[in-house]
């Protein structure tokens, strides 16, 4: 690459790094007010009345659970009900209900902030499901997210109580007070850049060859914004946010990616100011920029190597990237949405380099926790947090606490499910697809285009993705199969729900228990120690599960070339 690319490109980094910091303190701490605060507003006073619900009343982890699996399976059945009768609602654009295994699959991607699409949305999705199910989606699942750390939070900060906050009142307060105003802001922004916004049926056009194109409009902009505000990630159009519908300029792509990583890297100062010391959510800050900071400069190196012909004849490995992004544009977007939970791609990860694509697939190995989506990247850092003061509590003989709760035997068994859970997933659900007669024929003759390393890598990264609730894929591998559809689905629900219990479990023991006051033999998990301590934790008990089957896929890729 040129020195002008690679100076814009440090650009393109440093003006998004201080936009964050601008943002870092103001939201960190209107979103700590806005979770401590007592008094409701008019609108969210009416929705309570609207849906019975006591305002005052605090719950238990327990009942806090019960809301948040209630009102997802509702979800799941309300846009299972559009998709399958999309035919008789408005703005269908003449599309039929989908088949009833596609169907499920999507209404569970949405729900569980995955949006994992096997579809091409423009060929299969009319605008009152874009709208009314899909949008509506990734309002709530963004909230719910959100709301199950600052659960979680409640639970390091409260003293006895055996409460951690009220599912309804921590939502509707999250979806009024944040996510509609900043969505709608960003989405006037966006249409300013050239994002579209109509409700026009395709245009017909004729091209030079003499060929008919529709070209499909929708509205594409409001959608656009919650979608990377809510790390969702789901496109409007099969191309996603390469699409130059979805992000037609440069900068509308930094705006993009300061959406994705706004309200993830404010959340650490909403946890320091909620649990009473600020330098708690400044040492989960570093933890996260410094995972998210190494992950950006090796997939960018692994982009920008020049080390067979073909590559260097390009400059660079530009396939599947847009030219009006280049390397590093790609590289930083694609980055951040498999750092946090986003999915959403403006190039084509299976067209990447096997390392660069091997990249992709750790970020969310590791639990996408640099700084993840909104709300699970910070309870699966605190989660590894309490994993990293017991060791330490090992190495020097000492009962370990964390901000003055002590982590028990019942805490680190929580806290080890849900670090369990994940690999479970992904790993089960890969090796049973490649072995159950049948299935193994139906995913290696039908869904995986490239045999070999290359297809292991396609059907793992589609595990991975589920599993971690990501949504992004390798193009290779076909999903609208019945294996596929099912068993993708099935890893979406158990790897966003089942950590979810083991969170607000969690939760709610911490909240029973009362502060122990810090002692001499108390590890500071504020100072550089306790940040590099984290790190590695995070490498080594995440990351290095995976080894072995990322030996078999894009690692084995990548020494063959």
């Amino acid at each position: 690459m040129g020195a002008g690319t690679v100076w814009a490109g440090i650009a393109q980094v440093a003006t998004l790094v201080l936009l964050l910091v601008l943002a870092h303190r103001p939201l960190g701490d209107g979103m700590a007010r806005m979770y401590t605060s007592v008094r409701h507003m008019r609108v969210e006073r009416g929705v309570y009345r609207l849906i019975g619900v006591d305002a005052d009343a605090a719950q238990s982890w327990q009942t806090y659970l019960r809301g948040v699996l209630l009102f997802s399976i509702v979800g799941v059945f309300l846009v299972y009900g559009m998709e399958r009768l999309q035919a008789v609602l408005p703005y269908d654009l003449g599309l039929p209900a989908m088949t009833p295994a596609l169907a499920f699959n999507t209404a569970v991607s949405f729900v569980t902030n995955t949006n994992w699409q096997n579809y091409s949305p423009e060929a299969t999705v009319g605008y009152a499901v874009q709208m009314a199910g899909y949008a509506v989606q990734n309002f709530v699942s963004a909230a719910v997210g959100m709301v199950v750390v600052i659960a979680l939070v409640r639970g390091f900060a409260s003293r006895r109580s055996g409460t951690i906050g009220n599912f309804w009142v921590d939502t509707v307060r999250t979806l009024w007070r944040l996510l509609l105003p900043a969505s709608f802001v960003f989405a006037v922004i966006l249409i300013g850049g050239g994002v579209i916004q109509n409700f026009l049926d395709p245009t017909a056009v004729h091209t030079l060859a003499g060929a008919t194109q529709h070209i499909p409009g929708g509205p594409a902009a409001s959608q656009e914004a919650i979608k990377e505000l809510g790390t969702n990630g789901g496109g409007f159009f099969n191309a996603n946010s390469a699409h130059p519908f979805e992000n037609p300029q440069p900068w509308t792509n930094l705006v993009e990616v300061f959406l994705m990583l706004v309200i993830p890297f404010s959340l650490p100062r909403t946890f320091g100011v909620m649990v009473g010391d600020k330098r708690q959510g400044y040492a989960i800050l570093a933890v996260m920029g410094v995972l998210f900071l190494v992950s950006l400069v090796a997939m960018t190196l692994a982009e920008v190597s020049l080390t067979g012909s073909a590559t260097q004849a390009a400059g660079a490995a530009m396939e599947g990237k847009e030219v009006r992004f280049g390397i590093l544009g790609s590289t930083l977007f694609d980055t951040t949405s498999t750092l946090t939970s986003t999915g959403a791609v403006n190039s084509m990860l299976d067209s990447y380099t096997p390392l660069g694509g091997m990249m992709a697939m750790l970020n969310m190995m590791l639990g996408e926790i640099a700084p993840g989506g909104t709300g699970s990247g910070l309870y699966g850092m605190l989660i590894l947090a309490v994993i990293t003061v017991f060791i330490a509590g090992l190495l020097v003989g000492r009962t370990p606490e964390y901000l003055g709760k002590r982590i028990g035997s019942r805490e680190i068994r929580l806290a080890a499910l849900y670090i369990l859970v994940t690999p479970t997933l992904v790993l089960l659900g890969t090796a049973v697809s490649l072995v159950i007669p049948g299935v193994r024929e139906q995913v290696i003759g039908t869904s995986i285009a490239n045999p070999g390393n290359h297809g292991l890598s396609e059907l793992l990264y589609a595990f991975t993705s589920a599993a971690n609730n990501n949504g992004s894929a390798f193009g290779g591998l076909t999903g609208n199969t019945t294996w596929l559809n099912s068993a993708l689905a099935v890893a979406m629900l158990l790897g966003r729900f089942v950590p979810m219990v083991f969170v607000l479990a969690l939760a709610g023991s911490l909240a029973a228990q009362d502060k122990v006051p810090a002692t001499a033999g108390t590890l500071p998990t504020h100072r550089p120690l306790f940040v590099a301590l984290l790190t590695g934790v995070a490498v080594i008990v995440t990351a290095l599960t995976y080894f072995p089957v990322l030996a078999l896929g894009p690692l084995a890729e990548g020494l063959v070339r």
